[in-house]
């Protein structure tokens, strides 16, 4: 059923509850096969929830509705020179409610932060048709139970989210892109040690495999390549481009390179393996050429210490094989499924206190396991402890 109105999705909540009816959320529709496999019959569409509530450009704050798409948001805010550094994996048509709600992230949150730095508050409709508000509408507030960052990470299973408060950051006045083709395993720890003791810090930095830099048109074909994104005043992106020659010789490129990395994933089964920042040299040595060799591709976050990487499906099971000894070999990192195969999902563990910790929230919001059951590893009957990763905020990660 297709919303317009925080009411009526309280409604479908409500009589859902009444019987016993699973509902699958869905906002843009954009990325149906991420997450794990949901066990729902019935969906609950909040797309047409759209428009812009609130804007205050002097508090750079926004408010709007879930269904609104990023792009209408920075198309909204371009005015003001002002702009939501949000760029997940995906279409600019991705709404702000399943951003928030898978708390997906691209290269801009190396400077900016993930979903959870972004949102201030929101409206969320319950498992049990309440319509609870969360955060507010200013930077400021702190007051209570953080439960707005409870929902960024939850997948819908703990309620619909139907509106949400953002903070907005001033565009930068220069935002330059350097490709940087970098060498062997020494030249990418350099990088990486450059980037944490640097006086600058770049709008994002993104390692490409070989593969991964010809699918949107930059680096070699035989070696890595690093993009490099300076934003701000002329004078100091200018240094920062000068203190970026140490890395090597770099091309500069036009801004469209990082909306053709955020739109070249392709179909297949898409993971992130994380470690500790200063270890993403030896965590890129240990998967990318891999993930390549399997035919697949791979991009770090280098400030954030995070490999995501893509493999076809038909490859998928020998593959996870191959990492998995690999990591317990001598590689400890932590391994979170994006997109792929049923199965995939049923080889994930989790630490049973952090489970049924998990389960006690889910059951505060969701009693009847109503919404989304199943992406999170717990499907509509269970009762007890949920099999799967309890949630991401509760789960001790790097990323």
């Amino acid at each position: 059923m297709t919303h317009d109105s925080t009411e009526s999705i309280a409604a479908q909540v409500r009589a859902a509850r009444a019987s016993r009816t699973p509902l699958r959320v869905v906002g843009g529709a954009s990325w149906m096969d991420a997450g794990a496999p949901c066990d729902a019959t019935d969906r609950i569409e909040a797309g047409a929830l759209r428009g812009v509530v609130e804007y205050e450009p002097g508090d750079l704050t926004l408010t709007a509705r879930a269904g609104s798409t990023l792009a209408e948001l920075q198309q909204a805010t371009a005015a003001h020179g002002q702009w939501l550094p949000l760029d997940p994996a995906g279409s600019a048509d991705a709404t702000l409610g399943a951003t928030i709600a898978t708390a997906s992230w691209g290269p801009l949150a190396a400077a900016y932060g993930t979903p959870r730095d972004q949102v201030l508050g929101c409206e969320v409709v319950t498992g049990t048709g309440d319509v609870v508000r969360a955060g507010g509408r200013v930077v400021k507030n702190v007051a209570g139970f953080d439960l707005t960052r409870l929902m960024v990470g939850a997948w819908g299973t703990l309620g619909v989210i139907t509106e949400a408060t953002v903070r907005l950051r001033a565009r930068p006045e220069v935002d330059e892109t350097l490709a940087i083709v970098l060498g062997g395993a020494e030249s990418i720890a350099h990088a990486s040690r450059w980037l944490r003791t640097s006086a600058f810090t770049p709008l994002a930095a993104e390692l490409l495999s070989p593969a991964r830099g010809a699918a949107v048109g930059v680096g070699s074909v035989a070696a890595p390549v690093l993009l490099l994104r300076a934003g701000g005043n002329a004078p100091m992106v200018r240094e920062l481009m000068r203190a970026a020659t140490s890395l090597g010789d770099g091309q500069p490129l036009d801004s469209s390179v990082w909306h053709r990395l955020g739109t070249s994933d392709g179909a297949g089964t898409t993971f992130r393996v994380s470690a500790a920042p200063a270890r993403i040299a030896a965590l890129w040595a240990a998967t990318a050429s891999v993930v390549e060799g399997a035919g697949g591709t791979a991009q770090a976050n280098l400030w954030r210490g995070v490999v995501r990487c893509t493999i076809p499906a038909a490859g998928t099971r020998d593959f996870m094989g191959v990492l998995k000894d690999m990591l317990a070999a001598g590689h400890p990192a932590t391994l979170v499924r994006e997109r792929g195969p049923s199965w995939l999902w049923e080889q994930a563990s989790s630490d049973g206190a952090l489970a049924a910790l998990a389960a006690g929230v889910a059951r505060a919001f969701d009693p009847d396991h109503l919404l989304n059951p199943g992406i999170m590893g717990r499907s509509t009957h269970e009762s007890g402890p949920a099999d799967g990763p309890p949630h991401p905020a509760l789960q001790a990660r790097t990323t």
